[in-house]
């Protein structure tokens, strides 16, 4: 039987193929609402079976409503010359996210109020938005700006904005139970490779490495805009919310840093504690947070009317990399070998969820006799014999129906991997039972 916990680690491949569906959507016009987000949930489709949603603009999701859809086909700065100085075409992040449109000639003073750079990077182009907030403007590198000189400069943002809808993906990877994991990853980020589609190749790749195993849990993958698009999910589906047993939210996973675990709300919630495990017994260095009510989706599904106990994994946080939110997180931020280890430690995540039961010890007076049954490992390294010995003796001593297979882990110090091959083995043989 092909299970989850029989899965074997993705092939070298895998970062390769994560990066080149990254490629394939770095070009897309995104944002909240509109085509690209259309176009990107469609090239989602052809990695796993996805089911599109669209939500009308108008419709209340608790304290919010959905805004009107946004789209842009052109947008540019022209000099006196009649020359391009700003043009969409060269980047999606030229103009100021959600710009109305506008066409008109101004003065550069006029101008300077809708203007964004950033002087600490002079070669980079900001990525800045007003979604909530009619207005318009232009992102350009620092450089470019300072070059500009007094005189009279034609604009054009040819956008548009009105009633629409908000679209957003899911796929359910259905398990052997009701109970639930939810994955949840941003799509509303134009030509920003590490934040955020790193977090939305993992996602894929994780939704089709799960699809078609017969694991004890289901998974729900969401691609949704920040922000108003948990909101919304969560508003329209309230009633799936008591089946979600875990939840991991997913970013900037293809960097080169070490691995950082935001934790939920509980901050003891098994999603943290399998997090955690896995991350202790990974051999990387890796940074842990404690929760905050700022940052990704997290926030919502952690708020405190909706009860999720939400993680968040990334490698570097956003904010803390110099490129975040900026034209230099681009393709050559992300890496198939970080983006392939991510997608490994995800698996370990997953496995240690799906795997986390509860055993009685049958034969509880005093240890069984183990030799006679087979179980004390073939000869092999001291290190690695004496480990799976007392992984066994570790099942058995601790299998009393309230502790389950993580706890257990945590109480030895051994790999989660380690505890569920141990107690396995001994149910193969009789000696433990399901709780």
């Amino acid at each position: 039987m092909n299970t989850l916990l029989e899965r074997e680690s993705p092939p070298m491949t895998v970062g390769c193929e994560m990066h080149r569906l990254a490629a394939e959507l770095y070009p897309f016009a995104r944002s909240i609402t509109g085509d690209g987000v259309r176009r990107t949930l469609e090239t989602l489709k052809r990695e796993m079976p996805l089911s599109i949603y669209e939500v009308p603009s108008g419709t209340r999701v608790f304290d919010w409503t959905v805004p009107r859809e946004w789209n842009i086909s052109d947008a540019w700065i022209k000099n006196e010359k009649g020359e391009k100085i700003v043009d969409l075409k060269n980047s999606n992040l030229h103009v100021l996210n959600y710009s109305v449109p506008v066409h008109g000639r101004f003065t550069l003073d006029e101008l300077k109020g809708h203007l964004f750079t950033s002087a600490e990077h002079p070669d980079w182009i900001p990525y800045r938005t007003s979604y909530y907030k009619e207005d318009w403007g232009f992102c350009m590198s620092h450089k470019d700006y300072e070059r500009m000189e007094e005189g009279r400069y034609e604009v054009l943002i040819d956008s548009e904005l009105k009633p629409g809808y908000l679209t957003y993906g899911e796929c359910f990877v259905e398990g052997l139970t009701g109970e639930e994991v939810l994955i949840s990853t941003h799509v509303c980020h134009p030509s920003l490779a590490n934040d955020n589609l790193s977090g939305i190749a993992a996602s894929a790749f994780l939704a089709k490495q799960l699809s078609g195993l017969d694991s004890r849990l289901s998974y729900r993958f969401l691609f949704i805009p920040g922000t108003i698009g948990a909101i919304t999910w969560l508003a329209l589906n309230e009633s799936k919310i008591r089946k979600i047993r875990h939840c991991l939210v997913l970013a900037c996973l293809g960097d080169p840093g070490m691995f950082s675990y935001k934790k939920s709300r509980s901050g003891s919630s098994p999603i943290d504690r399998a997090a955690i495990n896995c991350l202790r017994h990974s051999g990387k260095n890796y940074r842990l947070q404690e929760f905050i009510p700022f940052g990704y989706d997290e926030r919502q599904y952690n708020s405190p009317g909706i009860g999720i106990q939400a993680g968040c994994l990334m490698r570097t946080p956003h904010g803390m990399y110099p490129e975040y939110h900026t034209s230099a997180d681009d393709l050559d931020l992300i890496r198939p070998e970080c983006l392939e280890e991510s997608l490994g430690l995800l698996l370990s995540i997953m496995k240690t969820l799906d795997g986390d039961l509860k055993y009685i010890n049958m034969n509880p007076r005093c240890e069984p006799q183990l030799g006679k049954r087979g179980l004390y490992p073939p000869t092999g390294g001291q290190a690695e014999r004496k480990s799976a010995e007392m992984a066994l003796l570790w099942v058995l001593n601790l299998s009393d129906g309230g502790n389950s297979l993580l706890d257990i882990s945590e109480r030895s110090g051994l790999p989660f991997e380690l505890v569920k091959n141990a107690a396995s083995a001994l149910a193969e043989k009789g000696l433990l039972g399901a709780a």
